[in-house]
């Protein structure tokens, strides 16, 4: 009779705990979900970071307009030689490249990726 007591007070204290545990997670998973839908991660504004080759001229700010249709996406962005930039996007049509000449300021080509 002893040892069938102490089992019952040991599943008793089981259960007991392991509610708790439930009530604790549930708890932890709304205010994890009330975090994330009060600070969105937004795509387009995050940063990019882009590490330029050694012995890069360095540009002055300026502001670039690529004019491509709306829904475009920026994928990637590289260096290909000093004053030179690849835009990779997609979206708004086929994906493509865009040859970007930064010395004069204006796109140098368009490369169509759909074909």
């Amino acid at each position: 009779m002893e040892q069938s007591t102490f089992a019952r007070r040991g599943l008793f204290a089981a259960v007991i705990g392991m509610g708790i545990l439930i009530i604790l997670g549930v708890i932890a998973l709304v205010a994890i979900i009330i975090h994330r839908m009060s600070h969105p991660r937004l795509p387009i504004a995050a940063p990019v970071s882009v590490s330029m080759p050694a012995g890069t001229p360095v540009i002055p700010p300026q502001t670039f307009l690529l004019h491509q249709p709306a829904g475009s996406r920026i994928e990637q962005i590289a260096w290909s030689n000093g004053t030179v930039m690849a835009v990779r996007l997609s979206g708004g049509g086929p994906d493509r490249i865009v040859l970007w000449d930064t010395a004069a300021g204006h796109s140098a080509g368009e490369l169509d990726l759909s074909q």
